[in-house]
Order: structure tokens, then sequence, then C-alpha cells
């Protein structure tokens, strides 16, 4: 067809243009069809994209689930990317922090890409990240912004250095009613810079977990997305009543080390009571703990794992409707001499493995320890 018309362009259109729309006239209407639900198609996307008469369809609206609700804007926040929000975030969270008496007080995070140092919470808040998979709450990776911590009293010096450790991106302790909670907004670690610096032994302390919640009660974090964290992702220490649902927990699978989902590089969830001596001193237990309906995958080390820093006790565990793919391990039990503790009453039900090297492993040499002053004949128990 297209020969031919090239052709008649070379003659006399006013005694050719009959004729051709004539012969032509079936594959006209199919193009101009094609050509008119083309032009549907582009004008419904560009209604949703960009609304009716070319703004942005705003986002979805943000619930009140406190009596006061604050934007972060309100405080002098920027998500633009580039501009540094700490003090928007330490304004916001003081002003909540003054509404105890009357249920607190709930601070929203816009659309937009919010950059900040590590921040505080406070007890009954509600931080609400909005819609949209752009939405971040992006970690400085300058190290020398993030405050050190003394070390946890049942660890008795940091995981990799001894001394003191980095704090988490979020943070708080002794807190009540505290929710972190969203239309799965993301809180992003930029935690390449860290893993690049702790494979280079560049780091002189232990480096901090994304969000860590100390000594808590009535903590419930849900429908958000937490990727690239520096090191552990969530590391809920000494608390009590924690909720974690619908959580997305992003690492690369390889050449991220230690950034484990949820610890009370490896374990998508691992249950944790304590180092050694330290831990037997400290004599916190974790007990009572449910997890279920996870889908999980690890390279490196376990779906789930208990231990290996397990010396004041792990009881009552039961882990359900499990999904691990494509991993290592699915299960495993973490221990050895010198850590004392116990292991027990931990239930496994409705496991599904796919593709998974090993499906359970217990392992009873795990000798890692902060130092030399654990007895080694503190055997754990296994039962």
């Amino acid at each position: 067809m297209f020969g031919r018309i090239c052709n008649i362009q070379r003659l006399d259109w006013k005694r050719c243009t009959p004729a051709l729309v004539s012969s032509q006239r079936r594959s006209l209407i199919v193009l101009w069809i094609m050509c008119f639900a083309s032009l549907v198609i582009i004008w419904q996307r560009n209604l949703l994209i960009d609304g009716l008469w070319g703004s942005k369809v705003d986002a979805k609206p943000m619930p009140m689930l406190r009596p006061f609700a604050f934007n972060l804007t309100e405080f002098g926040g920027k998500g633009d990317g580039v501009t540094e929000n700490t003090k928007a975030f330490e304004k916001a969270i003081m002003e909540i922090s003054k509404l105890w008496k009357k249920g607190g007080g709930q601070l929203n995070v816009p659309p937009g890409d919010w950059l900040t140092a590590p921040f505080n919470l406070t007890s009954h808040m509600t931080l609400f990240l909005a819609e949209g998979a752009t939405i971040l709450i992006l970690g400085i990776q300058n190290e020398e912004l993030w405050p050190l911590m003394p070390p946890l009293p049942s660890y008795g010096g940091g995981r990799e250095h001894a001394g003191p450790r980095y704090g988490s991106l979020i943070h708080g302790q002794h807190l009540k009613d505290v929710v972190i909670t969203g239309h799965n907004g993301t809180i992003n670690g930029q935690g390449l810079s860290w893993w690049k610096k702790y494979k280079q032994k560049l780091l002189n302390y232990t480096r901090g977990p994304l969000l860590q919640i100390l000594w808590s009660n009535d903590i419930h974090i849900s429908n958000i997305t937490l990727r690239d964290s520096p090191f552990w992702t969530i590391h809920p220490y000494d608390c009590k009543n924690v909720f974690i649902t619908n959580v997305t927990i992003l690492a690369p699978v390889f050449g991220a080390p230690n950034t484990d989902g949820i610890d009370p590089g490896d374990d998508g969830i691992a249950i944790k009571s304590g180092w050694n001596q330290y831990g037997i001193s400290y004599g916190r237990p974790s007990t009572n703990i449910l997890i279920r309906n996870l889908v999980v995958r690890s390279t490196v080390s376990a779906g789930v794992s208990t231990g290996s820093e397990m010396s004041a006790g792990v009881s009552n565990v039961t882990v359900e409707n499990v999904v691990v793919w494509s991993s290592r391990r699915a299960m495993r039990i973490k221990t050895a001499a010198g850590r004392g503790g116990y292991i027990q009453n931990i239930t496994y039900q409705n496991i599904t493995l796919d593709d998974v090297r090993a499906g359970f492993v217990v392992k009873i040499n795990y000798n890692q320890h902060p130092d030399a002053g654990y007895d080694p004949k503190a055997y754990p128990i296994l039962g």
C-alpha cells in the first residue's frame, strides 16, 4: 500500500485523490479507528496521572489517627531530597510530646524525599508516611551525624566493635503507645556507604539499625516499606506488646551484611536475648512471640533464626504460615558453649519451602563471643 501511495504522490492530486480514497476506504477507516483509540488511551492516561485540568491527582488522604495532626512542612520541612530536615522532625515531635495528656499527636510526612539525620520518637505518637513509592525518609550517609550510644546491657559492647555503637535512624526508648504506619511509604537507610565501609574496615563502631525501639510498650509498626538499612532493620529491645504487620523489608541479596529484617546480610527474622555473660546477667528472655503470614528470602542465613545471642533464654515461639524461597536455610537455631540460656517450646507449622538448600538446621558451635570473659561451661539448654 505504501509503495502505491508514494507513486500516486507524483501525480496530479486533484485527479488522483477521489480514486485513492475510494480504493483505500477500508484501510483509511481502520487507520482512523486506531488513531482515535490511541488518542483516547493517551487522554485517559493523562487524566490518571495529571488530573482533568493538567494538575496532579492528590495523594490518598492521610487519616486522622490522633486528636491532633501536624504536617512536616509546618515545621519547615522540604521534601526535595536536598534539604536536611532533622530540625523539622525534632520540632514536630517536641510539639507532639506536649500533647500526651490529650491523646498525643500525629506527624504526617507528605509525598517527597525527606533527607534527615537520626531523630527520636516520643510517646503517644503516630508517624504516618503518605502514599507512593517515591516517598522516602532518607538516612544521611555521613556517619559523623549519627549519635553514639552506650552498648546494650545484654551485649556488653557493640556487635561488631567493643565500646559504643551508632544509634538508629529512627530511635525511641522508654516509650509507650507509638505507631509507625502509612500508605506504604518508605524509610530508606541508604546503607550502601555503610556496607562498603564495613567491608573495608573503616568503621570504628558497630553500625546502627534503621529503626530501634528500646524498653518500650505498645508499639505498632504497619503498612510501610523499610529498605537498605545500615545494619539490622527493625530492632525492638526489651519491649512488650510489639505488633509488626504488613511491613515490607528490602535489602540487596548480596553485599548488604547483617541487614536482618527483624532483630529482637542475613536472617529474615532473628530472635535474640543477650550475648554470653552479659545476657545471662541482664536476664531478659524473649518469650511469647508469634510469627506468621511471612514471605521471606535469605541467601546468606535463614528465613527465621533463633540465636545465636540467646543467653537469657527464648521460649514459647510459634512460627506458622511462612513461605521461604530461594534461600540457604528455612529455619535455624544457633547457639554455642558459653551462651547459657535455653531455647524451649518452639513450634513450626505450615512452612512452605521453595528452592531452599536446608529446611531446618541446629548449629551448636556458633563460636562468636564479645570477649574472653565468658564461661565456656555455660551450656545452653535445648528442649
